[in-house]
């Protein structure tokens, strides 16, 4: 056997139970979210998509192999599965620290500056804001109404 496959042979073996059931939590709350209409919660409570946002259609798309669409969604959809790269072999002590690190940060540089760009593009129906639809306004307002 390789090094490298040992390498990662290791690293899976320390990976916790925690580390299991805190990943198939996050995956059990989405689906219960998905299954309630709720989608994504960061729009659900403030109105404002999430800097994520349409990456699960993308994927959706690529699994279709329609990769127009998937750039569409999120454009930064291919990011995900490099970066989850980089950390594991980071892990297996393949990447320096400081190469995943700068990959990690510029990959987080780009999706603030595609956020921003979409968010205030008027014609980007994917990333919107719209307060008035989130949970918070709602419930400010519905507070005002009663005391009003």
């Amino acid at each position: 056997m390789s090094d490298w496959a040992a390498d990662i042979r290791k690293l899976f073996q320390k990976i916790n139970k925690d580390v299991l059931t805190a990943v198939f939590a996050v995956v059990a709350f989405y689906i219960v979210l998905s299954i309630l209409g709720i989608g994504c919660p960061i729009k659900w409570v403030t109105g404002i998509s999430c800097a994520g946002c349409g990456m699960t259609r993308a994927y959706l798309s690529l699994l279709h192999l329609d990769i127009k669409h998937a750039f569409i969604y999120h454009p930064l959809f291919w990011s995900v599965p490099f970066i989850l790269l980089i950390i594991v072999l980071r892990m297996a002590g393949r990447v320096p620290t400081r190469t995943a690190n700068y990959v990690k940060y510029l990959t987080a540089f780009l999706f603030l500056i595609v956020y921003v760009v979409r968010l205030l593009d008027p014609e980007d129906i994917i990333v919107v804001a719209k307060i008035q639809e989130g949970l918070i306004w709602k419930a400010i307002y519905t507070v005002r109404e009663i005391f009003a």
